[in-house]
């Protein structure tokens, strides 16, 4: 994928003063951490990080109570206390930070910074998928109420490999000694640097000029910025989203699938409805080995693994004049025969007849997590296999969404390490 913007109008990121925990005020960095908001696992991995420590930073990202505005109210409270009790505290000066994630198997480093905003029409930060409207309107009002960034999306561009550039400062700020250091729960550890020097700015902006990103999580964030800019006219902060920028050409990100629990359709009446439709098996267990099943289906065509009733049912082989009565004609063939696009434009509107909306579908990112809340409440999980990363790139490239959800780029930033006030700047 060419990955250089427009002249003139490529990436532009700026310093800012990060709100940090102060070590000394909370059990342990690791403690106040989290995934995205989007990623925790309901209600059992909210109540998890909730329990860690009283600071947990998913007090402000999934506040608790009884209506949205009491939640986003609440979160604007406790972040304001937590100020005003020295628990975070801004940096004495504007930075840019890099930031790394490593476990057994991967490194990755990049760039958290504020990012100008830009439409897709520009082509400077591309999308890849569709955003509910739901989701973008509650965020929106929990960054309005908290004048906050509280995490940081997922972008990445490609470099050309020669270690110049920000990649260069990169290699040299981790040289030194990090602001902080941390190991979470998950076996990731995390480092985070800010980079002040005048010359390392410029190196890095002279860089990422020259580039455009694809958002590779955060999608509803990004629309949140985006319609918050809108309703702030005069220049200023709220121009800007918090952002880690990733060198994909450097530090490949994993791509995996987000699976969908349908909350109200037992998997003995989703088999039933598909019968006649795909071809339908039954296959071994434990989870890994029936995946392992799904994914070799899945080189063959579309296909997907139901859950839900202590069994694994492999979903493949889709009737031909089902798919042409209901797949958009329309999208470049990449599109049309996309698992997400089959499952949504197919299954879930046209046999299954399930309305896209929270109290239908949930959206899980850990697949044991999916198939064990389906067996406890008679639900059905669709359990996906990941598109490849070129797919991605090459839709986004062409304008092409993907429907909501369809991939999972990895390893995502921690949320707490740095936030963004919008007050500060």
């Amino acid at each position: 994928m060419n990955t250089s913007g427009p002249a003139g109008q490529g990436l532009r990121l700026i310093p800012f003063r990060g709100l940090r925990y102060v070590p000394e005020r909370v059990g342990s960095l690791a403690a106040v951490t989290s995934p995205p908001y989007d990623v925790v696992v309901r209600p059992d991995g909210l109540h998890h990080l909730e329990s860690a420590d009283p600071h947990n930073i998913v007090r402000l990202i999934l506040p608790q109570a009884d209506t949205a505005a009491a939640r986003h109210n609440q979160a604007a409270e406790t972040l304001n206390r937590w100020l005003a009790e020295g628990i975070l505290a801004p940096d004495p000066e504007p930075a840019l930070y890099v930031y790394e994630q490593r476990n057994d198997e991967i490194l990755q480093r990049g760039i958290v910074g504020a990012l100008a905003l830009s439409a897709p029409a520009d082509g400077i930060v591309l999308p890849h998928e569709d955003v509910m409207a739901h989701v973008v309107e509650d965020r929106a009002d929990l960054m309005r109420t908290t004048a906050a960034h509280l995490e940081p999306l997922l972008l990445t561009y490609r470099n050309n490999g020669d270690g110049s550039g920000a990649t260069a400062v990169i290699e040299r700020t981790i040289e030194r000694p990090p602001l902080l250091a941390t190991t979470t729960e998950d076996g990731y550890s995390h480092r985070l640097w800010a980079v002040t020097d005048a010359a390392d700015r410029a190196e890095i902006d002279a860089d990422l000029a020259h580039h455009q990103a694809l958002i590779a999580d955060g999608h509803h964030r990004w629309a949140t910025y985006l319609r918050l800019q809108q309703e702030h006219t005069a220049p200023g902060p709220w121009d800007f989203g918090l952002v880690l920028l990733v060198d994909t050409a450097r530090y490949p990100l994993r791509v995996r699938a987000i699976h969908r629990l349908l909350h109200r359709l037992p998997v003995a009446d989703a088999l039933t409805a598909l019968n006649g439709l795909f071809r339908i098996r039954d296959v071994e267990g434990p989870l890994p080995k029936a995946l392992e099943a799904l994914a070799e289906a899945a080189t063959e065509g579309n296909a997907f693994l139901l859950a839900g009733d202590g069994g694994f049912h492999l979903v493949d082989r889709p009737d031909t004049d089902l798919l042409h009565r209901t797949i958009p004609a329309d999208r470049p063939t990449a599109w049309q025969t996309l698992d997400a696009t089959v499952l949504h434009a197919a299954l879930l509107d046209h046999v299954w007849q399930i309305p896209d909306a929270p109290e239908h579908i949930a959206y899980i990112h850990d697949t044991a997590a999916a198939v064990e809340q389906a067996e406890r409440h008679n639900a059905t999980a669709v359990l996906m296999h990941p598109v490849r990363e070129e797919v991605v790139r090459d839709l986004a490239r062409q304008g092409v969404t993907m429907p909501r959800k369809s991939t999972s780029f990895g390893p995502k930033p921690a949320t707490g390490l740095v936030l963004r006030s919008l007050t500060l700047g």
